[in-house]
């Protein structure tokens, strides 16, 4: 049985979860949490502090005991806002790699309303139809919009407690002034999102993380007095969906408080005390402008939605699987139709690169997960012409590379962007700024890689042709291509895979022959 680990670098704290996989589903083992405050000073000065960085480290360490003594398998450690915005972010990384040997990965902040979306919806039962999900961290927001439990459309916004309090909140109370341009901005940001996702017709809201926990905890203590919360919180179930007009009613308190004063808050407490008057604000503006009755608390986050990532990679058998794969793939699709490319046009190419990387598999010796990143590459190569059709392969490799496309990491992304650039006259070398992206250990396998590719595109010159069957014989010293014509011959692809014979030779030192069956 395999065991995953899951770490949150967000910007207010960290946070680590431990599972293992038990007939293809996740079993929790082990949870820890810790406030780091990561995020302090990168919305003022956009520098981690070196303290920030330190009382981190002090936590991942004492995850990695944690992961230690439950023997993890794999372990994916993910940053979120703070990463994202600081200038020192590669220095964190590599003092977390020297102390602990992972690699911290920094992802969009679509990723990570992709990646909560996949967790809350493994994990959470009774979400059906139209669901919006929020949630609001240190230094970000992430709102996404589901439908029937497939994600339609995510927005990540500066809307993070932590950044909010940082720019905007000085005083303690806030003075009046300070609470008014903080609302102005997030009214602002909110306009942005209103474009993308209405609240029209959505069946509930679901909003993760620790501003909407004491949120919740907070409107339910209040709800037991005889105040204005318990008059609105009346027919709600047990108090799990926390209102609107209580929110609003919480903000409007907090913000009148002294962060002592907020601490004794049943709910709130020291650790977020300073934090809530800014989490409140966004809550309560969201929910209003978005005409929403109010929203569900949910302990289920981003370590829950990596984890599921991870099972999805390493067991085929599960649902989760099944999903993650047709996220990916409605993904590339999705940037192809954006940048003007017709995916049924692409997809012959995208079969006989496959068709190649499995006949040829004991030539290349390409790890499997080069596969779906041949086929990406294969739909997303014309992406370029979208700037200008000269030059477009320099131009797809920069869209890809800079894109987000749902499941795919930084670093996947740069190898499928890499394998777009060299189809053309140009070849590898390491100098090249596409191949600088990827680690120099990965620049054989995308050679490798790019060769599959223009074979397969050697055997699609003519669009109006039907496609051509090709057997691929493979022998010590040379690879067979048996190419089997469609109705309007196959000349072309003939000459155009002769062409390549030469660079195939250079990568696997086999003579290439092509011949009419």
């Amino acid at each position: 049985m395999q065991t995953f680990a899951a770490i949150d670098i967000g910007s207010n704290s960290c946070r680590l979860k431990i599972a293992r996989v038990v007939q293809s589903r996740l079993k929790v083992l082990h949870e820890d949490r810790e406030v780091t405050r990561l995020g302090g000073s990168v919305f003022e000065t956009g520098l981690i502090s070196p303290d920030a960085m330190a009382n981190t480290l002090r936590a991942l360490k004492r995850f990695q005991r944690s992961v230690q003594a439950f023997g993890a398998d794999q372990i994916r450690a993910v940053g979120t806002s703070a990463l994202r915005d600081a200038r020192n972010a590669r220095a964190f990384r590599a003092w977390v790699k020297a102390e602990t040997g992972w690699d911290v990965e920094i992802i969009s902040g679509l990723e990570e309303g992709r990646l909560i979306h996949r967790g809350i919806m493994a994990n959470e039962r009774g979400i059906h139809g139209r669901v919006l999900l929020l949630d609001l961290g240190g230094g970000s927001c992430e709102i996404s919009l589901s439908e029937r439990k497939r994600l339609k459309e995510t927005i990540s916004l500066p809307l993070g407690a932590v950044r909010l309090t940082q720019e905007f909140l000085p005083g303690d109370p806030p003075a009046p002034e300070e609470i008014s341009r903080m609302r102005q901005f997030i009214e602002r940001e909110l306009r942005r999102a209103e474009r993308r996702i209405s609240g029209s017709k959505v069946s509930s809201v679901v909003a993760t993380s620790g501003t909407a926990a004491a949120l919740s905890d907070a409107c339910r203590a209040m709800a037991k007095g005889g105040n204005v919360a318990k008059r609105t919180m009346a027919g709600t179930a047990d108090g799990v969906t926390t209102p609107t007009a209580v929110v609003r009613h919480l903000a409007t308190r907090l913000t009148r408080m002294t962060d002592q004063q907020r601490a004794l808050v049943a709910g709130i407490g020291p650790r977020r005390s300073e934090i809530i008057v800014a989490g409140a604000h966004v809550y309560a503006e969201l929910l209003e402008r978005f005409g929403l009755t109010g929203f569900r608390y949910s302990p289920i986050g981003l370590r829950d939605g990596v984890l599921e990532q991870m099972l999805a990679e390493r067991d085929s058998r599960t649902l989760a699987h099944q999903q993650f794969e047709r996220e990916r793939w409605e993904s590339v699709i999705a940037t192809c139709r954006c940048y003007g490319v017709d995916p049924k046009q692409a997809e012959p190419v995208r079969q006989h690169a496959s068709q190649l990387f499995r006949d040829l598999e004991r030539l290349h010796q390409l790890p499997a997960e080069y596969r779906l990143w041949l086929e990406a590459a294969a739909l997303m190569r014309d992406v370029g012409k979208f700037l200008n059709y000269q030059g477009h392969h320099r131009h797809a490799q920069y869209i890809v590379a800079h894109s987000e496309i749902y499941g795919f990491s930084v670093a996947q992304r740069a190898i499928i962007s890499a394998i777009t650039r060299y189809l053309g006259k140009s070849r590898p070398t390491p100098a090249d700024r596409a191949m600088r992206l990827i680690p120099l250990e990965e620049h054989e396998p995308v050679k490798r890689a790019v060769v599959l590719l223009r074979l397969a595109m050697a055997l699609n010159q003519d669009r109006a042709s039907d496609v051509l069957k090709v057997a691929v014989r493979v022998y010590p010293k040379r690879v067979l291509l048996e190419l089997r014509p469609g109705r309007t011959g196959a000349e072309l692809e003939l000459w155009s895979l002769r062409k390549e014979a030469d660079y195939f030779f250079e990568v696997f030192r086999r003579e290439l022959f092509v011949t009419l069956a």
